[in-house]
């Protein structure tokens, strides 16, 4: 079977070149000895998957897709547009909903992962209460949708200090709601909330993109935000670069990975990340959220060719 192709979004200005935020990557893959192509993935949100693979070859075989997120329904219909040109994807579009969406891989983690629920996103006051409940009915928690959260918009839309307030739960839900518009991811997740280690030093010029002080109430409310989190990359469930999350870069956590390999490989997709991060009360490290490793970020500076190499050789 040939090696695997690499697919990269190519650039919204010059579709005939790469997406510069995955220029480096596409280097990497050729100097390897890798195959890469390019597809268009402002079409494949479109929901216009034949246009948007257009530019890949036909009859390549194998592939993995290194880019932007897409939403379920779109990344199926990448799916099947690759295979009518003889471009199979090596993580299906089951595995791709499982890794990227909590309710996918939720179950799995269970005990390894804050407590979560979830629920549809225009929810009536008794669905909520219901949910809270099932959390407990008290103590904090965090609003996010199946993939992402508004941590720029702590107080705002993403941290709930008690869930007995099922006011405060509901107008914390309903501006999550509205920010997201278009871009909600499935439904509403209430997750139980823990204090985390945060970052050691904060990064040149301030708080980071999950910070914003001056929105969310300050250096402590930032800190809550941004724990200093490892993001882990498994390949056929074997962790192949362990490295910072994007959020944090100068931070270089080495989490213990016993209980989290046995996890990953229970969940069954070949290409995954898990962002991790320490309990502030001793609890040990706690899977944060589970990700597709071909939509994850990698930070600026991070030595991939291990990973990449991991990709093309499989």
């Amino acid at each position: 079977m040939p090696a695997p192709t690499i697919l990269l979004p190519q650039d919204p200005l010059n579709p005939r070149r790469v997406d510069p935020h995955y220029s480096y990557e596409a280097q990497l893959v050729r100097g390897l000895g890798g195959e890469t192509a390019l597809v268009d993935h402002d079409a494949l949100l479109a929901g216009d998957a034949v246009e948007g693979v257009r530019r890949v070859p036909a009859g390549i075989g194998p592939a993995w897709y290194r880019g932007w997120m897409l939403p379920v329904t779109a990344y199926a219909g990448f799916v099947r547009a690759l295979a009518d040109r003889g471009c199979h994807l090596l993580t299906s579009a089951a595995a791709y909903a499982t890794a990227h969406e909590l309710p996918g891989w939720y179950s799995t983690f269970e005990g390894a992962t804050p407590d979560s629920v979830w629920l549809a996103a225009h929810a009536e006051e008794a669905e909520l209460a219901a949910a809270v409940a099932k959390l407990g009915g008290q103590g904090p928690a965090i609003v996010k949708d199946y993939v992402k959260s508004r941590k720029d918009e702590w107080h705002e839309a993403c941290f709930i200090p008690d869930l007995a307030d099922l006011p405060a739960v509901a107008r914390v839900v309903d501006r999550f709601v509205e920010l997201q518009g278009e871009y909600l991811a499935g439904g509403v997740v209430l997750r139980r909330f823990h204090a985390f280690v945060p970052p050691a030093t904060e990064p040149a010029g301030g708080p980071g993109r999950n910070g914003g002080a001056g929105r969310t109430g300050g250096a402590a409310a930032n800190r809550a935000a941004r724990p200093a989190e490892a993001r882990v990359w498994w390949v056929d469930g074997e962790p192949v670069l362990t490295g910072p999350h994007p959020d944090t870069p100068e931070e270089s956590p080495a989490p213990d990975l016993t209980q989290v390999r046995s996890l990953v490989r229970m969940l069954g997709c070949r290409f995954v990340t898990t962002d991790l991060a320490l309990r502030a009360d001793g609890g040990g490290w706690m899977v944060v959220e589970v990700g597709d490793g071909q939509v994850s970020d990698l930070p600026r500076g991070t030595e991939v060719s291990g990973l990449l190499s991991s990709l093309i050789s499989t």
